[in-house]
């Protein structure tokens, strides 16, 4: 359908082609993750695997509007590292899982357009719910590690479990950039080669 073809285009503009979002991509991609979530609802939408990522990708914006509330009520109750800390992590686990979850919806259209009857047996809604699972589950446990260290480093506390979570989370947050690079790589080269596959010749 063209409102998710549009729903997409915004998101992809949001995270993978903007260097940081502001107020005004924020509020268009909520309204718009809002929108697509009761436009899943629809009888008229087949919900194929390509729904179900869509589908998640609308729900990870959840997590920017509980941001935005942990920061009204730190903001209203005085301003608490743990609250600042929580809303800095909650954003960043957003704009991650909709990185990998956008990527997946462009090698999903990779295998629609190139390898449509080899990449069946894949492109299941089973498949892909599993998919998006691990993808929360993975961003989940990152978070928590990011929580951790930050936790640590404001108890001002010292010895090995500090030490471990500190390099931990310094790696994992060198690890998450190089992949975002990758993946805004990965991005253009897909769709570039589904674009002159599509043009006429």
């Amino acid at each position: 359908m063209k409102d998710l073809r549009r729903y997409l285009a915004l998101k992809y503009i949001q995270y993978l082609v903007l260097s940081s979002s502001n107020a005004v991509s924020t509020l268009l991609g909520l309204l718009g993750s809002a929108y697509t979530m009761i436009l899943l609802q629809s009888a008229k939408v087949s919900f194929k695997s390509t729904a179900v990522l869509i589908s998640s990708l609308a729900q990870a914006d959840i997590l920017v509007f509980l941001s935005l509330v942990s920061d009204m009520v730190s903001g209203s109750f005085g301003v608490s590292p743990t609250a600042s800390a929580l809303a800095r992590i909650l954003l960043t686990a957003n704009a991650h899982l909709s990185c990998v979850l956008l990527s997946c919806v462009a090698l999903e259209a990779y295998l629609i357009t190139f390898l449509p009857l080899e990449s069946r047996p894949l492109r299941t809604v089973r498949n892909a719910r599993l998919i998006s699972r691990v993808i929360w589950a993975l961003v989940a446990a990152e978070c928590a590690l990011f929580l951790v260290d930050d936790h640590l480093r404001a108890s001002s506390s010292s010895g090995l479990l500090f030490q471990l979570s500190s390099v931990a989370a310094a790696l994992l947050r060198s690890l998450s950039y190089i992949l975002g690079i990758l993946l805004r790589i990965i991005n253009v080269y897909i769709y570039y080669k589904i674009f002159f596959s599509m043009s006429p010749r």
